[in-house]
Formats: structure tokens, sequence, C-alpha cells
């Protein structure tokens, strides 16, 4: 990924963060018939390596799994993102040099991806995460809510994915690069928009 200094993201934390908040990602490897990917909820355990491992699975008929990658895989996760119009710049009054952008942020996490058939490695994949997107329902669902005969006859369709992240890259584009006048109109004109994604973005654009 492309990053100009002006939207690096280094803070390990915050990267964390955005992979939390990200729900869905997109899992892609290299292989000898060209890229592969697909689209997985993953969950990060940070207390694993430098930079955290993922942790997910895919419908074991995904022929994915089963194509030997060439080099690391990529787990790429986005954040809050949205269109920006010129017309929101201050600056458009005065010279019109202004084009439309897109402001937004991204992970990308490098490593190896290692999947695994064992049932009871499966089981725990899948309850940490299901706890992880149930937990703040009133009445969260549970793995053990399910009969285990049940439950371990599902397992038989997926295999499970272990990724040790060994590079994280990224990218926070804030309109960072535009001066405190334009930032402001940027964040004006999407805290009124009717999109929940606009709005999000003009809260994290700074002042």
């Amino acid at each position: 990924m492309y990053v100009p200094p002006a939207f690096r993201e280094d803070d390990l934390p915050s990267l964390h963060a955005v992979i939390r908040e990200a729900r869905l990602a997109n899992l892609v490897t290299a292989t000898e018939g060209g890229l592969v990917a697909t689209p997985l909820p993953l969950f990060l355990a940070p207390e694993e390596g430098p930079h955290g491992t993922l942790y997910g699975h895919l419908a074991r008929v995904n022929p994915q799994w089963k194509l030997s990658p060439a080099g690391d895989a990529m787990a790429l996760f986005m954040g809050p993102e949205a269109y920006v119009s010129p017309s929101w710049y201050p600056s458009k009054q005065e010279h019109g040099k202004v084009v439309p952008t897109w402001n937004y942020v991204a992970v990308h996490a490098y490593g190896p991806a290692e999947f695994f058939e064992d049932a009871d490695r499966l089981l725990e994949v899948v309850s940490r995460l299901t706890r992880v997107h149930e937990s703040a329902r009133a009445e969260p669902w549970a793995v053990t809510d399910a009969p285990d005969a049940f439950i371990r006859a599902q397992l038989r369709g997926i295999v499970g994915l272990r990724m040790p992240i060994t590079r994280i890259d990224g990218k926070r584009k804030m309109s960072q690069n535009r001066s405190a006048e334009d930032r402001a109109g940027v964040a004006a004109g999407l805290s009124s928009s009717n999109r929940a994604s606009d709005r999000a973005v003009a809260a994290l654009i700074p002042g």
C-alpha cells in the first residue's frame, strides 16, 4: 500500500483498533494460478507475536486453502471512508485549483497463512469469533447453545486459519495535507451527510 508520510499510521494499538472495528476482512494469497481473495471475519489475538495474530476459518470447499501460497498472505481491513467534494474547500473560491478525493482508514496485515483441520482448534476459533460478534447483544448466542453433535458436524465443513502478522501497514488519510480551513470545510460537509460512514470520517478529521 502506498502511504505518504502525512497519512502514515504506525501506532500499533491504533492499527489493532481498526482491525477489531472492521469486522470483515479480505484474505488475499498469491498462488501459481494467480491471486485469490476471500472475504472473512477475522479476530485478532494481540498477545501472540510482536504484531498480533489473526484467526478465522474458510469453507472446506473453498480452494484457496488448498493452493500453495507464494510468499505471505495479506489481510485487508477498511475503516471509515468517504468521498470528499472539492466544493467543501474554501480554497475553491480563492483559486479553483482543487479536485475530488477520498478519505479513508486502511490496514494491511501480512504473514504466513497457516490452515488447520483439527476439530478442537476449530471449535476454539469459532467459539471466540462468535463471542466477539455476540458480546454486545442483550442475550448473546453461544456455540454451546446448539447441540454438540450438530456443531461437530458443522466443523467438518470448514478449515481454520492462523496468520501471525509479520508486517503491518496503516494509512489514515483524513485531509491532513489540506489547510485548517479546508479541513474544517470537509468536516462540516461530511457531518451534514445522511450517511453514517461520512459522519464517522468527519469525526476523524484533525482540526
